[in-house]
């Protein structure tokens, strides 16, 4: 028999700290905590993508379960149990309304809000709090970070980036108040430093000119903490351990094979290779959802109005270019090939998730993820009958695998308060909303 852990225990060392998983270890200390508390936390992420999708090869053409996957689709064919198409919701704050042109930057500034952004380039923005936000707000008191933004592509908050609309609104959908937008994290080497870092102890730099892991500096006490767990904690502990390193490594061959950039101050950039970057970022996100240093996540594959090519794939165009296809044949191609790739990095960041184990689960049934964006058709600038995945059990409550089919125009927000009510962090009202999305939980 073991004794219990207090869930704030860490693994210590001179000058660096690293926080532990879920553990068997902490139940007891947890179901004391009250007799309703899950072994597991829920968890939230909105992950966002630009310029809308190929709404021909997104949308199932059956309602209910037993849908074909269109070709954008197809790379979650084997998660196909784990998430559901959600058609028919709407962003009406991201149509003009009287306020012009601007689709992009209302799209993804209205995404999590619900609210019309004023319309100015200059410092007077103004848009409304975001779900994320208002879900940290409640619940970020228990966990070391009340949210994590994170994202794959730089992007100011100054400056007239879409029809007189700020950066602001392109570049963030995470706000913390109607004038605040919360900055993302793109820097992969920042982003770990801040997760898994210790302001007291060595940085990154200096760890690698020891040619160590941040794992080094806390190895004696992680030994000594595994001879006190049983089995299943210890493999447990071994496999997030593990996860970190794998990091650590990662990044250190992308410096070291200058397969970055390099920004002010000589401080490493962002991986050249697309999906790497999205690859390392999810990773991250799922070990700090492991180590319940957080519990709510925004991640931005890239921003909205993006014009990124993707050689890659054999798109060498922009992305935001192809999106007006005009009904190109040849652009509607190049779109669904950008779609689909997306999709692709989805697929792994899903597949991670429900292969990551706590208690007995998959972290996909502790999860409410959303996958999608504020436009459906990128030519036509249409707010309505949004792409929207959602995938993850919300902790048993959910049925995945469906296509549910909503009237269109219900407001997308309507869905955010009714996960909100399952993250214990309820809400009368978010932006546009006009009560609990019918028939999910």
């Amino acid at each position: 028999m073991f004794e219990p852990l207090s869930r704030r225990t860490l693994l210590r060392g001179v000058g660096a700290s690293v926080a532990l998983p879920m553990l068997e270890a902490f139940a007891p200390v947890i179901a004391s905590a009250s007799t309703l508390a899950p072994t597991s936390p829920l968890r939230m992420a909105f992950l966002f993508v630009p310029n809308g999708i190929s709404m021909n090869e997104w949308t199932p053409g059956k309602v209910g379960t037993g849908f074909e996957l269109g070709s954008v689709l197809e790379p979650l064919a084997d998660l196909r149990g784990d998430f559901s198409i959600l058609t028919g919701l709407t962003q009406y704050h991201a149509f003009a309304n009287g306020d012009g042109p601007g689709d992009h930057a209302r799209s993804s500034a209205a995404w999590l809000t619900g609210v019309q952004p004023k319309k100015t380039s200059g410092a007077d923005i103004r848009n409304g709090i975001s779900a994320d936000q208002l879900a940290a707000n409640i619940i970020g008191s228990q966990t070391k970070f009340p949210s994590l933004e994170i994202g794959c592509e730089r992007g100011g908050t100054a400056g007239d980036c879409d029809s007189g609309y700020s950066c602001a609104y392109s570049n963030s959908i995470s706000w913390r108040s109607e004038t605040t937008p919360v900055a993302k994290e793109v820097n992969p080497r920042a982003l770990f430093d801040r997760l898994f870092g210790d302001p007291s102890g060595p940085n990154s730099s200096e760890r690698q000119e020891l040619r160590k892991s941040i794992l080094d500096f806390v190895l004696d006490d992680a030994v000594s903490l595994r001879g006190k767990l049983g089995t299943q904690d210890q493999r447990k502990l071994d496999e997030y351990l593990t996860g970190i390193r794998d990091i650590e490594k990662r990044l250190a061959k992308l410096e070291s094979d200058n397969k970055i950039a390099k920004i002010e101050g000589n401080r490493p950039g962002v991986p050249s290779s697309f999906g790497d970057h999205i690859r390392i970022m999810g990773d991250m996100m799922i070990l700090a959802f492991q180590a319940d240093l957080t519990r709510v996540c925004t991640f931005m594959f890239a921003n909205e109005g993006s014009n990124r090519s993707y050689s890659n794939i054999g798109v060498n165009e922009g992305h935001h270019e192809v999106s007006h296809h005009g009904k190109d044949v040849r652009k509607l191609e190049a779109k669904r090939l950008i779609d689909r790739y997306h999709t692709e990095q989805l697929a792994y960041i899903l597949k991670r998730l429900r292969d990551t184990r706590e208690n007995g689960r998959s972290m996909l049934d502790n999860m409410m993820l959303v996958y999608g964006g504020g436009i459906s058709d990128g030519d036509r600038h249409n707010h309505d009958d949004l792409p929207i995945l959602f995938a993850g059990r919300a902790g048993g409550a959910f049925k995945q695998g469906r296509h549910v089919v909503y009237k269109n125009g219900t407001p997308l927000t309507n869905l955010y308060l009714s996960m909100l009510d399952r993250m214990g962090a309820r809400a009368e009202k978010l932006g546009d909303s006009t009560g609990r999305l019918t028939g999910l939980f």
